[in-house]
Order: C-alpha cells, then sequence, then structure tokens
C-alpha cells in the first residue's frame, strides 16, 4: 500500500513529497472537524438502525469519536499532512483508537458525500451565528439614530448638496440594506439544509441506508433528491460568499461615509479614539483606519466569489478535485465578513455626531432650492418653468454670495412675482424636511413610523 494511505491499495509507488504537499487540504479543512464528527456519528447510529453496524460497533465509534473531539478540543490532537485532510486524520485516529470497529464507519459512504456534508452543515452553523450580529448591527444603527437622528444634514447626489434629510432617514438606509441581507442569508440558509450524506461517491450505495434519518438527525431539511448533484455542487457555498460580497458593499459604502464625514472638510463626525489610528510621523493626525479596512476588504471578499465561481464554472460531473479549492475561498469571505461586521456594531455607538457642522453645510449650500421650485409649481408655474427661475435665483445668490433663507420677499419677487410672504417660511430647511411626508420621506413623522417599525421588526427576533 503506497504510504500507507487509506486509499493506497491501488498504488504500488509512494506519493511524491510535492505532490502530497500540493494535495493536503488538512491545513485549512481541519476546521470542518466538529461537522465532520457529528455528520460520522449521525451516519454511525443510522448504520446500526439499519443493521449494517452491530451495537457493538456503534458503541465504540461513539466512544471514539468522544474521544477524538476532546483530544481535539484539548490541543491534543495532532493533525497529519500525509492523511489529506480532516476526514481521513479522524478516521485514521479513530481506527488506532477501537480497531475494525473503526474501520467500518465508512460504510455506504464517501469523502465525496462525507465533505459536502460537512461544508454544509459549517455554513449552516455560520448562518445561525451571522443572523444575529447583523441584528446588533441593525440595532446599533437605531440606536444611534434614535440619539442623534433629528440632526439634519444635507443629503448628497453626485457628492453634490441636494436636499436636507433627518440623520435618522440616512442611518434607516442602511438599516434597510442591511434587512436585505439578512433576508438572503435566510433564503441561502433554506437551500443549504439539505443532506448530502448518503449520496456516496456519486450514484449511492447498494446498503439499506436511511437517507432521512441522518438529514434529520443532523438538523437538515430533507435528503438531496439526486446523488449527482449532491457531491458536485457548491452552489450553496456560493451563495453565502456572493451574500458576503453584496452585504461588504453595503458596509463599504456606509465605511466610505465615515471617511469623508469624518475629514476635516466634512467634520460631520467625529470616531472614537478605541477606533481609530495615528500617524507615525504627523502627531495631528487620527485617521479612520477601521472604516477604511471595511472598504478595503470588500475587495477580498469579491476575490473570494471570483473565485469560487471560477473553481466551479468548468467542472463536469461529478466531483473533482477542484472542489478542495472551495473551503479557502468560502472560509475567507465568511471570516471577513464577520469580522466587518463585529467592526462596524462596535464603531457606531463610540460615533460623536457634529450636529451643527451638519445643519451649517445645509445653511450654506441650496438645499431648499427644490422647495422653492415646487413653491411655484404649487402657484400654477410648470414645473420646468419653475426649476429655470429658481436655476437663475441660485445663480445670483452664487454671484453675490448670499444664501435662500438670507433673501427677502423682494429680493424674490425680482425673479417672480408669483413669490409671496409665505415663501419666507417654506425656504428653511426644517420646512423642507417636514414636507416630505411621502411614504419612506425624511419628514418627522415618517421617520419616527420607520424607526418604530424597524424596532418592532428586531423585537420580533428577540433583538
Amino acid at each position: 500500500m503506497a504510504d500507507d494511505k487509506p486509499w493506497g491499495g491501488r498504488f504500488s509507488e509512494p506519493t511524491d513529497a510535492f505532490v502530497e504537499r500540493l494535495n493536503a487540504s488538512v491545513g485549512f479543512d481541519q476546521r470542518l472537524w466538529r461537522e465532520d464528527v457529528d455528520g460520522s456519528l449521525a451516519h454511525a447510529a443510522m448504520l446500526a438502525q439499519q443493521g449494517i453496524l452491530t451495537a457493538e460497533d456503534l458503541q465504540a465509534i461513539q466512544q471514539g469519536l468522544a474521544a477524538i473531539r476532546a483530544d481535539i478540543e484539548g490541543g491534543r490532537f495532532v493533525w497529519e499532512q500525509k492523511l489529506e485532510d480532516v476526514h481521513m486524520n479522524v478516521e485514521r485516529r479513530l481506527t488506532e483508537r477501537i480497531g475494525q470497529a473503526g474501520a467500518r464507519l465508512h460504510t455506504a459512504r464517501s469523502r465525496n458525500d462525507q465533505v459536502a456534508t460537512d461544508l454544509r452543515l459549517w455554513v449552516l452553523r455560520y448562518l445561525d451565528g451571522l443572523l444575529p450580529r447583523i441584528d446588533a448591527l441593525q440595532d446599533a444603527l437605531l440606536t444611534l439614530a434614535e440619539r442623534d437622528g433629528d440632526a439634519i444634514l444635507p443629503g448628497y447626489t453626485h457628492l453634490q448638496r441636494a436636499q436636507p434629510i433627518l440623520f435618522a432617514h440616512h442611518l434607516l438606509a442602511y438599516v434597510e440594506m442591511f434587512e436585505r441581507d439578512r433576508g438572503r442569508f435566510v433564503d441561502a440558509r433554506r437551500r443549504t439544509a439539505e443532506s448530502p450524506l448518503g449520496a456516496a461517491a456519486l450514484a449511492g450505495t447498494p446498503f439499506p441506508i436511511d437517507r432521512a434519518a441522518t438529514a434529520a438527525a443532523l438538523g437538515f431539511h430533507r435528503p438531496m433528491a439526486n446523488s449527482l448533484d449532491a457531491v458536485a455542487d457548491r452552489d450553496f457555498a456560493v451563495e453565502l460568499v456572493a451574500g458576503a460580497a453584496l452585504m461588504m458593499t453595503h458596509l463599504s459604502r456606509f465605511a466610505e461615509e465615515l471617511v469623508l464625514w469624518s475629514s476635516q472638510e466634512f467634520a460631520f463626525v467625529e470616531l472614537s479614539d478605541a477606533f481609530a489610528t495615528g500617524s507615525s510621523i504627523m502627531p495631528q493626525k487620527k485617521n479612520p483606519d477601521i472604516p477604511e479596512l471595511v472598504r478595503g476588504k470588500t475587495g477580498r471578499v469579491f476575490g473570494d466569489l471570483v473565485a469560487l465561481l471560477t473553481v466551479l464554472k468548468g467542472l463536469p460531473l461529478a466531483y473533482n478535485k477542484d472542489l478542495q479549492e472551495d473551503k479557502e475561498a468560502l472560509f475567507d469571505a465568511a471570516d471577513t465578513l464577520g469580522d466587518c461586521v463585529e467592526a462596524m456594531t462596535r464603531l457606531l455607538p463610540g460615533l460623536k455626531v457634529r450636529r451643527d457642522r451638519m445643519r451649517a453645510a445645509c445653511d450654506a449650500g441650496f438645499v431648499t432650492a427644490t422647495d422653492v421650485a415646487d413653491y411655484l409649481a404649487r402657484r400654477g408655474l410648470p414645473f420646468r418653468d419653475a426649476h429655470h427661475v429658481v436655476g437663475r435665483l441660485v445663480g445670483w445668490c452664487i454671484a453675490n454670495e448670499r444664501t435662500l433663507p438670507s433673501l427677502s420677499l423682494e429680493e424674490l419677487r425680482q425673479f417672480s412675482d408669483l413669490f409671496a410672504e409665505d415663501i419666507l417660511a417654506a425656504v428653511t430647511v426644517e420646512a423642507s424636511v417636514a414636507a416630505r411626508t411621502s411614504l419612506g420621506g425624511t419628514a418627522p413623522d415618517r421617520v419616527a413610523a420607520a424607526l418604530a417599525a424597524a424596532r418592532a421588526r428586531l423585537a420580533a427576533r428577540g433583538t
């Protein structure tokens, strides 16, 4: 047997040392050990239930796997590269401990359905941990909105001041984005919760196994319907990484705004010292490194998604060794997303909101110009004509270093005789915000209702 490999009966030469290193995945797939042990316990129990293993073999396997679990948790387990992966390491150690009962565990099972099962279990457990973390991020955003949400800042298009909005309204936009992200992960979890175990190498097995029993024991909703599909596809992993890439996009957009807002040019917010760093040469600097890292790590997750899709795109059915490359991309994307969600959640409570600077940015711009055009339109002037009038008015203000709220009625009437005394109240920032009463708008009552709805949604999930 070549190198005493579990599969070595067919081979007469030892594996080349370089090939052995290239072929091994235990360096990164050992993190699947819990899932591997759990899957083996469920498989063994089913085999005994079906009369394929004896009760004595089952007891020995259960005791042996419990000891291996304790060794791994205690840091006493030695992972061997020559055994290639987590599965062969655990199986070999089990056989060394309990003898032939351990060798019988692999009856009616292949590493192909074993690894697919382990990976699905890992994704399910990851998602079960991720969803509460997304809830916590939304909670942090809502808490900030409740604390400082009545501040008024410019809303932007093209990074130009556009219209005034409540700070809470801005934060609620991200709450909604993260809610959709969460929904995608919930959907992905449903499709992941199907068991490949029992598909064996690719065609099923002649042993009288009970796939529904192992699926139920492991918390899957049902067995997968096709044995080829069960071992060949990793679309569930792609879904997680795609969801991670999209959520990272949303995190990155928020991170970019924090970078901008914490600059001296904006100064809308100040990060707490615990979430900023300094310069090695410039003592005055306070750098927004955490948001910058979130922004930067987004590209890394994009790369993980492209890598995983590329691995899958040219594979004939069923299992191919290429699929060993699924794990590092999956683990990296999952770890990165988890860290970035945690970082942003921790950053938000210490964020200092500079409402004075936000308001000054509104007053210095022409963020109520649309309100002036709407005023003229309500007085009967076609909106396109009203838009032109206000455009000329803004141009005059820029040339004369004036702002819209500073204008008198007489000055306004130089541009249209439709202006009346009530325009002076309509042109204020507060009036502009209050006027946006349409569903989803920034009017205080609408924002308060949206905050309450988001709170109720979290409360229904136990957050």
